[in-house]
């Protein structure tokens, strides 16, 4: 499928690009859901369990403690703190101009965030905001001190 990026500014074209080549288009996609057989609740859940472990991977990986909250929203606060955090990471370190030293600073204050709730309201949050999102969280966004981390 051929995508008009005209209308994203020309620093982020490449970047928006790459992330398009690793999606299958609206037909593609069809296509394959609908040649699994599996209805669009089934595909979904399917779809949810993928980015789930890819979130839980992740955030032992880099060493991000478990969020707090209801229960039911726990596994979305993780995949939207995995989503929003990879896609600053692309923004400003991939793309833009941070060194490690900067993102070692940006990881940090996405440790101390551990209200599920705040990570699901910024989930459609750009990546390149996300330092400033930090900065205007208030301490009943960081959730409980853990005295064993």
């Amino acid at each position: 499928m051929v995508h008009d990026l005209s209308d994203r500014p020309a620093d982020r074209r490449a970047g928006f690009a790459r992330w398009l080549a690793t999606r299958d288009c609206t037909d593609c996609w069809k296509a394959a859901r609908d040649s699994e057989g599996a209805s669009k609740e089934e595909w979904l859940a399917a779809k949810r369990a993928e980015e789930q472990q890819a979130a839980k991977e992740w955030a032992q990986q880099f060493d991000m403690p478990p969020l707090e909250g209801p229960e039911r929203a726990l596994d979305w606060g993780e995949r939207s703190r995995h989503q929003l955090v990879t896609a600053a990471h692309t923004a400003l370190v991939i793309e833009g101009s941070w060194d490690e030293a900067d993102w070692s600073g940006l990881e940090e204050k996405a440790r101390a965030l551990m209200q599920a709730g705040w990570w699901i309201d910024q989930r459609e949050a750009d990546g390149a905001d996300l330092l400033e999102l930090l900065d205007a969280a208030t301490d009943d966004d960081r959730g409980t001190e853990n005295p064993y981390r």
